[in-house]
């Protein structure tokens, strides 16, 4: 699994749209799509709140 994957994976596990992680991280949609495609990978910042985020109870 890679990282696009796992955060599809748990941005759909919290029931969250594309736009929404978009606007939470301050990115584009695009940005998201991306992402989850494979095609790019977030910057180093956004990987830890991301991991923040996701990890958060």
């Amino acid at each position: 699994m890679n990282i696009g994957e796992v955060i599809k994976d748990k941005r759909q596990k919290r029931k969250l749209t594309q736009m929404e992680l978009a606007e939470l991280l301050k990115v584009t949609p695009q940005a998201v799509s991306k992402w989850a495609m494979g095609d790019s990978i977030p910057d180093i910042d956004r990987i830890l709140v991301l991991f923040w985020f996701f990890e958060a109870v």
